[in-house]
């Protein structure tokens, strides 16, 4: 059985998924709202998302994001986050970028250039592979249809700019709602959704 490519993105109410972590995450156009997600943390999300860290078995990364998780899991190995961090640790590691990176976390890979056939030998390699963040290279994964789950972690703030999953200029995409998973004390929701394709002909949409 192939395995699932999984797309983990924290997002606003307006859809904007940059730098959720930290102030020099990415300030890409001026983003002046790194850290957003930090005050809103809370027990409900955080056993989601390890719950969904213990069961890949790969992780998918864009170049940026790399290099943020790089330079920090690392560290944490004997930390209070320990068990991510051993974790991201012992999986493998396959790394989205147009350059030539030196990567020296152990377990990691730069995937070739012909992104449709590297995905397609991680999926007979693995069983589950997220893709965390990396807002760009999941753009393009998105874009051409190289994805299996999108799991949205959706919280009730606005903040009118920053990059988004979903750009003005995209491409239509057809998603099918999978599970809308608890309101967190903060009141985020977990939605997860799959791919249909593409977006129906106008004539072929029910009201």
């Amino acid at each position: 059985m192939a395995g699932r490519i999984h797309i983990d993105h924290f997002t606003t109410l307006d859809g904007v998924a940059q730098a959720p972590g930290g102030p020099d995450e990415d300030t890409d156009g001026g983003f002046a709202f790194g850290g957003w997600q930090a005050p809103l943390i809370d027990d409900t999300v955080g056993a989601q998302v390890d719950a969904g860290i213990q069961t890949m078995d790969a992780l998918l990364l864009g170049r940026r994001t790399y290099d943020v998780f790089a330079g920090y899991w690392p560290h944490q190995l004997d930390g209070p986050a320990a068990g991510i961090a051993r974790k991201f640790d012992t999986i493998p590691k396959y790394v989205a970028s147009r350059g030539t990176p030196q990567l020296g976390w152990r377990g990691s890979q730069l995937l070739g250039r012909d992104l449709a056939t590297e995905v397609n030998a991680l999926r007979e390699r693995h069983q589950e592979i997220h893709v965390i963040g990396s807002i760009d290279f999941a753009r393009t994964l998105v874009a051409e249809g190289l994805f299996d789950q999108l799991n949205l972690w959706v919280y009730p703030i606005v903040l009118g700019a920053g990059k988004r999953l979903f750009p003005d200029d995209g491409p239509p995409t057809a998603l099918q709602l999978l599970a809308a998973e608890p309101v967190s004390e903060q009141g985020a929701v977990l939605l997860r959704y799959g791919s249909t394709g593409s977006v129906p002909a106008t004539g072929d949409m029910t009201l």
